[in-house]
């Protein structure tokens, strides 16, 4: 394992292609990559689990694990990456490209290249020491569903004490992150001649009152609820994408709209749906029928870690750093429904993510290998 170096690493992981998207013709399966770390990780001498989720073949979870029993570490990322615009990228996506102090590639650093920083840090511990487990979770479809960290939480298999997930967040320690939530308006109404508006139901007009309604709300979030730890204090609520209509001479019968809502700590995805509810009570009243709510995808809650929690401390003292509140959102809510402590922690900078060209800065490289090497000592091996 020693003659794998990370650029060598780095060059294998991201030629492994593992979209997902919600879109089908972009889809892909994980396997491939979840095999490589299988690989990786037993050269370490990690017993290695691969597990396929259930309703959604093709995609794999895999944990990793050396040392016995419950608590120590895990450290976890997920696998696939988003899809990419051919036109917008001027590098090979699936070939890392090293040029002016940086690695350009697709997943470089959200979040497949994780893995080998883990590869990178442990190869050089003596792992026979271990008082405690560490485990390596790798996650299937974090860039749709969340599915693979949903399944985790919900087989409740491994009881970690710490968990760390390694997004970029410019190795700054993450407490806290709001959730995500996003939502679907369709208004049916009913078509006819334009020359008489009276013998339709015109879906535009219903959604022009839905979406005042939503604005209200939109202000009401910002006037009773804030959270200081972030810089957009609030839940927000943003209007996506809306369409409706098929022709001007035409009543229109079906509009639909797509907004999202980020949940705070406090503030659940409950509550929020409920106050979306209440909003568009009076027009559901008045236009029985007609207005349909439903989930793109399964919110996603918000997620916060005790400010004064240990591992918390712990990472802002390596670091050099302290902890910090952010917008976006992780697997965070559902790796820490093991019961654990959970931080998000790792190479790179969000402003990369999502982005033509991603790469990963290699400043990071050795500031991230001795991070991940004193949280292994300080919480896994004997003193």
């Amino acid at each position: 394992m020693k003659s794998l170096n990370l650029l060598d690493m780095y060059r294998n992981i991201i030629a492994l292609p593992s979209i997902s998207s919600t879109d089908p013709s972009w889809d892909q399966s994980n396997e491939q990559v979840i095999r490589l770390l299988a690989d990786w990780f037993s050269q370490l001498g990690f017993e290695v689990e691969v597990t396929e989720l259930p309703d959604l073949p093709g995609k794999f979870n895999l944990l990793a694990t050396r040392g016995e029993g419950d608590g120590g570490l895990l450290l976890a990322g997920h696998t696939d990456t988003v899809p990419f615009d051919p036109g917008r990228w001027n590098k090979d996506p699936f070939k890392v490209t090293e040029e002016g102090n940086r690695l350009y590639g697709l997943g470089t650093i959200d979040m497949k290249g994780f893995f080998a920083f883990i590869v990178e840090a442990l190869k050089d511990l003596d792992l026979s020491k271990l008082d405690k487990p560490i485990r390596i979770l790798a996650t299937a479809d974090e860039e749709t569903t969340m599915a693979g960290a949903r399944a985790i939480a919900s087989a409740m298999a491994i009881k970690p004490d710490y968990a760390v997930i390694g997004e970029p967040t410019g190795l700054v320690p993450v407490m806290m992150h709001k959730g995500h939530m996003s939502e679907a308006i369709r208004i049916t109404g009913k078509s006819g001649h334009s020359s008489d508006p009276a013998n339709g139901l015109n879906a535009l007009e219903i959604m022009h009152q839905v979406m005042a309604r939503l604005l209200d709300l939109q202000r009401q979030l910002k006037e009773n609820y804030a959270n200081t730890h972030f810089k957009v204090p609030q839940p927000t609520l943003n209007l996506g994408h809306i369409h409706g209509g098929d022709s001007p001479n035409r009543i229109c019968a079906c509009c639909e709209l797509h907004f999202d809502m980020r949940p705070i700590p406090g503030v659940g995805p409950d509550e929020l749906m409920g106050l979306l509810h209440h909003a568009l009570e009076p027009i559901k009243e008045q236009y029985p029928g007609a207005v349909e709510v439903s989930h793109l995808h399964e919110p996603i809650p918000a997620y916060g870690t005790d400010p004064e929690a240990e591992l918390v401390r712990a990472a802002a003292e390596i670091t050099g750093h302290p902890a910090e509140a952010v917008n976006y959102c992780t697997e965070a809510p559902f790796i820490q429904q093991l019961g654990c402590q959970t931080i998000v922690l790792g190479p790179g900078h969000i402003a990369q993510a999502h982005q033509p060209d991603e790469y990963l800065d290699l400043s990071f490289v050795t500031p991230t290998v001795q991070v991940l090497q004193h949280l292994v000592k300080r919480f896994c091996l004997s003193k």
